[in-house]
């Protein structure tokens, strides 16, 4: 086998793949009510598990989002993350961050799992990040 065959093979395999399913259709697809609402479910178990096992059970249901609250700092993001419908976080569930987060649970019903690669190429800075920017920045803590 030559050192170009893998490569030659992944590029056959790709187009071959972009010609049974364009990219529209494989964007519809993904985004398909189905597919979203499947998705928004399994990653809201997930994180329902994980919150109310780390949290000690302190779960309560406020600003449309259900808060896992008194996680460790290592068990989310920032000041807080919401993943589906279930926003984790130590402390940080004013009402402002609340609003900002059930923006977020809204995203993760429209773009179910999706809104994971979504999220990462939008960036890191959340003043260009179009999903925090949606959700608001200042009541996001960002300003």
């Amino acid at each position: 086998m030559t050192a170009g065959t893998p490569h030659r093979a992944g590029i056959a395999l790709g187009r071959a793949l972009h010609a049974l399913a364009p990219a529209d259709r494989v964007e519809r697809l993904a985004l398909a009510p189905a597919v979203t609402s499947a998705g928004y479910l399994v990653a809201t178990g997930l994180a329902l598990v994980w919150g109310s096992v780390l949290s000690g059970f302190r779960v309560s249901r406020r600003g449309g989002v259900i808060v896992c609250r008194g996680l460790p700092r290592w068990a989310f993001g920032r000041g807080g993350t919401t993943i589906g419908a279930v926003y984790l976080t130590r402390d940080a569930v004013g009402e402002r961050v609340l609003a900002h987060e059930a923006v977020h649970r809204a995203q993760w019903r429209r773009y179910g799992l999706a809104l994971i690669p979504l999220y990462v190429a939008a960036g890191r800075d959340p003043q260009r990040n179009r999903f925090e920017i949606e959700a608001g920045l200042e009541a996001g803590g960002y300003r």
